[in-house]
């Protein structure tokens, strides 16, 4: 049986291991994802500069009843069109200690049909 000290231990370990290879990217900007039980947030972050280059999340977005998963895609495409305005073409994914599925790989997706590179 699992308790919530365990599933907190567990989850930053994945978080550091998903860190520990993105850390040495190459001066590319990192995607930082947060998801909360309502809403996604994400930004853009130099860390050679320590700045945050682009932010959004999709508590601006709100239109009629999409769903969550369809909020986090307009986040993504929104996202990648001020970093394209900032002149960015490559980024990391930092999903943190999420697994890639469901409202974070629409996310990605949609950043990728705009045109930036993972």
């Amino acid at each position: 049986m699992r308790n919530a000290r365990t599933q907190g231990v567990k989850r930053i370990r994945r978080a550091r291991r998903v860190r520990t290879r993105i850390a040495y990217t190459g001066g590319r900007p990192r995607l930082s994802l947060f998801r909360s039980g309502k809403y996604m947030h994400a930004q853009l972050i130099d860390d050679e500069a320590r700045k945050t280059l682009v932010s959004g999340s999709t508590r601006g977005l709100k239109k009629n009843k999409e769903t969550k998963t369809e909020l986090a895609a307009l986040l993504g495409a929104h996202l990648a069109e001020r970093a394209k305005a900032l002149g960015l073409t490559k980024i990391v994914l930092d999903r943190g200690s999420y697994k890639y599925h469901g409202r974070l790989k629409a996310l990605a997706e949609a950043m990728r049909k705009s045109g930036l590179q993972f």
